[in-house]
């Protein structure tokens, strides 16, 4: 006992809080930096594993003959019969006791967080039934723990209608708040793509940040923080986070099938560099998307299991050296091929540890909350994994587009795809007799919903990068200086530089615009400009301002300019202060943007 919670402390970067030494000290950054619910998941996780810890040295359960003073010799003189019964009674864990010796009194036996207390009843002379499970139920249920129970099928409102996706504020403080409110009356799952719910990003005056603008530094802090949010949404949603253990991989003497993502990811970026996505998977991509896509039945129809098991072993043979022959290869065997990839992978493309996590997505009942919860889970996942998964799902989205010639539709795709993403050799698959065909549907419904939604999907949330400058600003402070002297200077330095600045705006500034919020900065664009680009922010400025303004003074000292530059590609970075490095939103208010980060350099790239 309390295993699983020790993982989860462990994976969440909280791994101080554990053994008899725990000190939160050495947290202190982390849980600055959390919301209100994820700090009650956090505590949650911790008390159970304390409780464990002290399970040990409890004291033995005492009897509920003790409670009402029944000895053993009165036990045996009133022959005193106990019937047993269980029922739950959100959170507490119940059990109730029939004594039909004492007139049939009932016992129920409630067992709570931080209390126990219990119920008693009297029987009538009319009535020596043994109470059933839902008799009890109906009789102790209050107002604080009435929920309806609900068909957790997919949830579908204002089809056909735009709805926004807030990101701003943590999915787990939405649910609260939507928890204190009412749920949906009905819910019903639809296999009509076009039928799904239009969702937008609202964007704020900071713009939106998708995976791939944060460096891989910041990056590297986003799973554990989306790990720990994940947690508390599932908490407030009342449905247990179920994770596997990591699986072992087994070696392998093969070089492209069966080998693990990140040997594969080795191997080809000796090649080429960078290589985020392996090259056996975008040559088998590259193939159907050539000459695939118009394929009637393609992905659905199988191809010939011989000449697939051939061209797996001539693959082995000669893809890197480049003797390999695509265009002599079926259409249909290319997509046998590009499925047989995934399944021989050694753990799944979804990972072994939180597999069991995307399958349990199809149990919230809410669609927008069901894409909360992928889009936390798609952040948690290994960068390989993440950048695999995208290249697949932009592939069968195209073919998703091409549903009036190649006669597959959304639906249909992704029952085809679901079975190689979620059943997997190296794990157990405990199918509950009768449950096949609904754990099927609800395994397509999640990728249905991965294809439909990938770009909001692959959206890190305005929350989740405000907690990440959080923890590097926190971070920062532990080396600041010590000599009081030296930080008095610099306190000082940065006075005068203020009051230097201030002075020279009010000098070169006309009255009225002293009045509006302002800011002079400089954006470094030595790509375009022999010198730094001077740029005054206002509350209108925006990034994609900043780059036509530094377009059009790059041609007007064309003498300089860099001929070879692309300038339609042209990317405006925030670097340093409390982030890494990110790549603005062209929709993003600069000014805002300095006042949360004025210690940042503006770079274009």
């Amino acid at each position: 006992e309390g295993e699983a919670e020790a993982e989860w402390l462990q994976d969440a970067g909280l791994s101080n809080l554990l053994g008899e030494h725990a000190s939160e000290n050495d947290n202190l950054v982390l849980l600055s930096t959390l919301t209100k619910t994820q700090a009650a998941a956090v505590q949650r996780r911790l008390d159970t594993y304390s409780r464990s810890r002290r399970r040990r040295n409890k004291q033995p359960v005492r009897d509920v003959r003790d409670i009402f003073g029944v000895g053993s010799s009165e036990v045996s003189s009133f022959r005193i019969q106990l019937t047993r019964i269980a029922c739950q009674m959100p959170p507490y864990s119940c059990q109730g006791f029939i004594l039909p010796d004492l007139g049939h009194l009932v016992v129920l036996v409630c067992v709570g967080k931080n209390n126990i207390f219990w119920f008693l009843f009297q029987e009538t002379a009319a009535d020596k039934e043994v109470p059933s499970k839902d008799q009890l139920w109906h009789s102790l249920r209050t107002s604080s723990v009435q929920r309806n129970s609900q068909d957790y099928s997919c949830t579908v409102r204002n089809t056909g209608r735009e709805e926004a996706f807030n990101m701003d504020v943590a999915y787990s403080e939405q649910a609260a708040v939507l928890l204190k409110g009412s749920f949906l009356p009905e819910s019903r799952r639809l296999k009509d793509g076009n039928a799904l719910t239009k969702f937008k990003i609202p964007k704020g005056r900071l713009g939106v940040t998708r995976i791939g603008d944060l460096s891989a530094q910041d990056m590297k802090k986003i799973p554990t923080l989306a790990l720990i949010e994940l947690t508390a949404l599932c908490d407030i949603l009342g449905f247990e986070l179920k994770r596997n253990k990591a699986a072992k991989l087994k070696t392998t003497e093969k070089r492209l099938f069966g080998v693990p993502l990140n040997t594969l990811l080795e191997n080809d970026q000796k090649l080429l560099p960078n290589t985020k996505v392996p090259l056996l998977l975008q040559a088998l991509l590259s193939c159907l998307e050539k000459r695939g896509l118009e394929t009637e039945g393609i992905l659905r129809v199988s191809g010939s299991q011989t000449r697939i098991k051939s061209l797996e072993q001539k693959l082995e043979r000669d893809f890197y050296t480049g003797l390999f022959r695509w265009d002599e290869v079926h259409q249909n065997d290319v997509s046998g091929l590009l499925k047989r990839f995934i399944r021989e992978l050694p753990a799944p493309l979804l990972t072994a540890e939180y597999l069991p996590a995307f399958a349990a997505v199809q149990n919230i009942p809410d669609l927008k909350q069901r894409l909360q919860a992928l889009n936390l889970l798609i952040l948690i996942l290994p960068e390989p994994n993440r950048n695999t998964l995208k290249a697949l799902l932009e592939f069968l989205s195209k073919v998703v587009a091409r549903e009036n010639n190649n006669k597959m539709n959304l639906w249909n795709v992704s029952t085809v795809m679901a079975p190689n993403l979620f059943m997997h050799k190296g794990l157990p698959n405990k199918i509950p007799e009768g449950k096949e065909k609904q754990l099927a549907e609800g395994a397509a419904d999640v990728v249905r919903m991965m294809i439909h939604y990938q770009d909001l999907l692959w959206t890190v949330s305005s929350f989740l990068v405000a907690q990440v400058r959080k923890l590097n600003e926190s971070s920062s402070r532990r080396y600041q200086f010590c000599d009081k002297r030296i930080r008095n200077l610099l306190r000082k330095i940065h006075a005068d530089k203020d009051k230097v600045e201030k002075s020279q705006a009010e000098v070169a500034l006309p009255s009225f615009y002293l009045a509006q919020p302002s800011k002079t900065v400089k954006v470094h664009a030595s790509l375009l400009l022999k010198d730094s680009l001077e740029v005054h922010l206002n509350n209108a400025t925006r990034v994609a301002d900043v780059l036509k303004q530094a377009l059009f003074t790059s041609l007007c000292f064309s003498s300089y300019s860099n001929n070879s530059v692309d300038c339609t590609n042209l990317l405006l970075y925030e670097v340093g202060g409390n982030i890494g490095e990110h790549c603005l939103d062209p929709d993003t208010y600069l000014l805002d943007l300095y006042h949360i980060n004025p210690h940042a350099e503006w770079i274009i790239k």
